[in-house]
């Protein structure tokens, strides 16, 4: 088993009532309905990721520290920074 752990911006859409999800050291995104939604989607869309990199053995980027990011949206009312962790299986990868 392999772990990841990555920060993960959620924006809140006032336009389309939802949430936004972007991952800024992986740049891949995803949404929800509600928050909850949002960090669900967010965990598989990680996940997803982590297996396809490691079924086809390639190079990704390291995890930004969580402050560093948290200190890029600070101001910004409409968005949350949180830890999105992820664990991967040999049995993912079949």
């Amino acid at each position: 088993m392999r772990s990841y752990t990555y920060p993960a911006v959620f924006i809140k859409d006032e336009d389309n009532d939802e949430y936004k999800v972007f991952f800024p050291d992986l740049e891949i995104t995803t949404d929800g309905k509600f928050m909850e939604e949002a960090f669900l989607y967010a965990k598989a869309c990680l996940k997803a990721y982590f297996v396809y990199v490691e079924k086809y053995d390639l190079d990704f980027n390291m995890p930004s520290e969580y402050e560093i990011v948290k200190s890029a949206c600070d101001g910004k009312d409409n968005e949350i920074v949180m830890l999105v962790d992820v664990d991967v299986y040999d049995r993912d990868l079949k």
